[in-house]
C-alpha cells in the first residue's frame, strides 16, 4: 500500500539535518543539528554563535547544510533523533552500530549511523523524508531506508501555514466520530484526514485500532487507508499534519536547541 502524499496539505516542518564544512582549515567537519527552517538555520550557523548558531560551528564556515531528514510528527521526535545521530555510541537502539573506525571520514561515519539509524524502530515507522540539499553529495544508504521513505533532492518545502482550526462548540456541538458515531467531547481533538474534502473526523484510538486491522502484532500503524476518502495516508503524517497539544513557538525551539538534546536520551 503506497502512501498518496501528494494531495495532502503540509504541515509543521521539523528537520534534523547534516552540515559539511567547506573552510580548508576545517574541511570536513560534519554538525549533526534540529532545525524549523533550514534555510535560517544554516544562515545562523554561518553568521556565528551570537547570531544564533552553535557554539561548535561559529567562526568555523561556512557551512553547507548537505541533508535533512524531515518528517517527523512532533518536535520531541526530532529531537529525539538528533540526540541519538550524535550520539550513537550512548543510544541503547544503536548498539549494533559499530564505533568510527580508524581512516573512516566524520561524513562517512554520520551516513552510515543514519542509515542504520532509518531502519532502526522507532524511527523505521515513522514517514521520514531523506533530502540531499546538496545533490552532489549524494552517496547511497546502506542498509537502505525502508520502502515508505522517500529520497529527495533540493531544498525542503517553504514553510508550512498554521493548521487549520478545528469547529468549536459552538460551531458544531454534535461533532462525531467517523469511526464510532460517539460524539466528540470539547477536549478531545480528532484526526482529520489530511486529504482536501475528505469529511474523515476521528478519535486517535478509533482510527488506530482501524488502521493496525492489517498489523495486528503492532502498538501503533505505520499506515493506512482513510475510511473517508480512501486514499493511503501514512499515520505520522495524520499526527503531524492534524496534531494534538500546543504549538510551540519555532524561535524557542531554535534558542533551546542544545539544552533540549542534553535532555533527550532515546
Amino acid at each position: 500500500m503506497g502512501p498518496a502524499r501528494g494531495a495532502a496539505r503540509p504541515g509543521r516542518f521539523f528537520g534534523v539535518y547534516l552540515l559539511y564544512c567547506l573552510n580548508p582549515r576545517h574541511r570536513g567537519r560534519v554538525y549533526v543539528g534540529f532545525t524549523v527552517n533550514p534555510t535560517r538555520r544554516v544562515q545562523q550557523h554561518n553568521a556565528g554563535r551570537k547570531k544564533g548558531g552553535a557554539w561548535r560551528t561559529s567562526g568555523r564556515g561556512p557551512w553547507e547544510m548537505v541533508l535533512i531528514v524531515h518528517g517527523f510528527p512532533s518536535a520531541v521526535a526530532a529531537l529525539r533523533f538528533e540526540w541519538a545521530w550524535q550520539h550513537p555510541q550512548a543510544s541503547r537502539r544503536l548498539a549494533h552500530v559499530g564505533p568510527r573506525m580508524r581512516g573512516e571520514a566524520a561524513f562517512a561515519f554520520h551516513l552510515r549511523v543514519l542509515a542504520h539509524m532509518l531502519s532502526t524502530l522507532p524511527w523505521a515507522r515513522l514517514p521520514l523524508t531523506l533530502r540531499w540539499m546538496r545533490p552532489d553529495f549524494h552517496c547511497d544508504l546502506c542498509p537502505a531506508p525502508p520502502p515508505h521513505v522517500p529520497l529527495t533532492f533540493g531544498p525542503p518545502p517553504p514553510p508550512a501555514p498554521r493548521r487549520r482550526a478545528l469547529p468549536s462548540a459552538n460551531q458544531d456541538a454534535k461533532t462525531r466520530c467517523t469511526l464510532c458515531a460517539r460524539t466528540l467531547q470539547d477536549e478531545e481533538e480528532p484526526l482529520c484526514c489530511p486529504h482536501p474534502g475528505c469529511p474523515l473526523s476521528a478519535h486517535m484510538i478509533c482510527l488506530a485500532e482501524e488502521f493496525l486491522q492489517e498489523e495486528p502484532g503492532q502498538l501503533l500503524p505505520l499506515e493506512g487507508q482513510c475510511p473517508g476518502c480512501k486514499n493511503s495516508v501514512l499515520w505520522g503524517d495524520l499526527i503531524r499534519l492534524c496534531g494534538t497539544g500546543a504549538e510551540e513557538e519555532e524561535e524557542d525551539l531554535e534558542l533551546e536547541e542544545e539544552h533540549w538534546t542534553d535532555l533527550l536520551e532515546t
